[in-house]
């Protein structure tokens, strides 16, 4: 399955802020780590935010596009039905 993330890099702590939907309509879940966007850094942090989140291993969720973006589309592997709920489980839309 795969969902919209929108990364905040350097954002004091890892942490994520729930769902949103933006000026065009498209709902994403928010998100921050302290990691800076180097190298590669933001990414990783926010793809082991995610696998602790959603119970996963790390190796399970992955960028499938946006590696330079703010806003990203994540791919996990694992049971859709419960990845769904636990992904319900993070935050109704501000």
């Amino acid at each position: 399955m795969s969902f919209l993330v929108r990364l905040t890099p350097k954002g004091g702590r890892d942490r994520l802020d729930g769902w949103t939907a933006g000026a065009d309509g498209i709902r994403y879940l928010k998100a921050r780590v302290a990691a800076p966007p180097d190298a590669g850094k933001a990414n990783a942090s926010l793809l082991a935010l995610l696998a602790r989140e959603l119970r996963v291993p790390k190796s399970a969720v992955a960028v499938a596009s946006g590696q330079t973006s703010r806003l990203k589309t994540i791919a996990v592997e694992g049971d859709a039905v419960g990845l769904v709920t636990k992904l319900q489980d993070l935050g109704q839309a501000k």
